[in-house]
């Protein structure tokens, strides 16, 4: 196992680090947080590159730096690949002597991943002939992955990989890296500040914020804590469910995943069958109901529990995030962020409520008006129906 532990610190001016970091053997763990989190600064300490860097940190129980002993092996004992926001290829070789670079560096005995794997999962085989000033951003990029790739490394470092190019080459870019995510056992460490890149490539995140660890856990944990609100913008809270292809609707032009919950109907989709696709379900696109509705347009209606309640009203009202949990308890949080934040109540005066759902096992937020709430007597472990008006694919 190569599971990423330690804890790590570091002091520079006004700023400071300090971060216990716990990552997962394989998948990919997303770094999020705002501008001057520490995103950046973390993964720099994690491949050595800040030697003032305290603290203690280990690969598959192997120390790569102790405070304690003095223990501090520099980067290029580490064994990481590191993706930058810029490729910075040799412009001088070809595209298979800058993957061949990468190659070189690791000996024949300690090589996991082969020439023609790293082509094969980025689809560089066409480009191998040409030379970095003829690619386009994406194309640049995924040459600089497959370089780090062939380091054979057993920590891949991603700092904001997609940062620098435009929308239509991060949509060019996007299929590769999921390939990676299925194909690679190697785990990644992804630096981001897009909630886009986050919910669609993560399973894991680290959420910083001012150098401190808010949140760690998996990604479809974190998306629905109500103490952590908003770590996304309002617009964007909601769900991240992982279901499976469980048919076809040739008739209706339908497909039905399947999930903890039990099926989404969404319009007519490609995938194969059986295949595992991460759907999203935003809390403004989730309505709320007392009884099974029986005549109704909308085709997604599972029977739930409230879990925990939560207004939302403007960061300048609020001192602090604040929530009802199902055992009827008031917990704190940290302070708000884009503009909005979860505030104990009572609930029933917020001109907006976010409730948190167990769907089968599977979680779910609806954002509902206070109006509701009280009309509906709305409380924690309270049966309901929640009725899922809009299911998007996360692509």
């Amino acid at each position: 196992m190569s599971e990423l532990a330690g804890r790590l610190r570091l002091a520079r001016g006004t700023f400071s680090l300090d971060v216990e970091i716990r990552a997962p053997a394989s998948g990919i763990t997303a770094v999020f947080g705002p501008s001057g989190a520490g995103k950046t600064t973390l993964l720099r300490c994690v491949a050595g590159l800040e030697p003032a860097a305290a603290g203690w940190l280990e690969i598959g129980g192997e120390r790569w730096q102790d405070e304690a002993t003095g223990l501090f092996l520099p980067p290029h004992r580490r064994a990481i690949g590191y993706v930058f926001q810029e490729p910075a290829l040799f412009a001088h070789l070809s595209v298979r002597r800058n993957l061949e670079y990468g190659l070189r560096r690791t000996p024949r005995s300690a090589r996991r991943v082969s020439f023609a794997e790293a082509v094969a999962w980025l689809g560089l085989e066409p480009l191998l002939a040409r030379h970095p000033q003829s690619l386009s951003g994406g194309e640049k990029q995924r040459v600089a992955i497959g370089r780090a790739l062939l380091i054979s490394p057993r920590l891949l470092l991603m700092d904001e990989p997609l940062a620098a190019l435009d929308a239509g080459a991060r949509g060019e870019i996007f299929p590769y890296l999921e390939r990676l995510h299925a194909e690679l056992s190697i785990p990644v460490l992804y630096v981001s500040h897009s909630p886009a890149e986050v919910l669609r490539l993560a399973d894991h995140l680290l959420l910083l914020a001012a150098g401190r660890l808010r949140a760690a856990g998996p990604l479809h944990e974190i998306a629905t804590r109500l103490d952590l609100l908003p770590w996304v913008p309002e617009a964007e809270l909601g769900a991240v469910i992982e279901a499976q292809v469980g048919e076809h609707d040739e008739r209706f032009a339908l497909t039905y995943f399947d999930f903890a919950g039990g099926r989404l109907t969404v319009p007519r989709q490609p995938y194969p069958l059986g295949s595992r696709q991460r759907v999203r379900v935003l809390a403004r696109d989730v309505s709320l109901a007392l009884d099974h509705p029986r005549r109704t347009s909308v085709l997604n209606v599972f029977a739930a529990r409230i879990v925990e309640i939560a207004k939302v009203e403007d960061s300048t009202e609020a001192g602090g995030s604040h929530r009802v949990d199902d055992a009827g308890q008031a917990a704190a949080a940290g302070g708000a962020q884009h503009g909005i934040s979860a505030s104990a109540g009572p609930a029933h005066g917020a001109a907006r409520v976010l409730v948190k759902l167990d769907v089968g096992g599977a979680a779910l937020l609806a954002q509902i008006t206070g109006k509701s709430l009280h009309q509906l007597a709305l409380r924690p472990g309270l049966p309901v129906y929640a009725l899922v008006k809009s299911v998007a694919l996360v692509a």
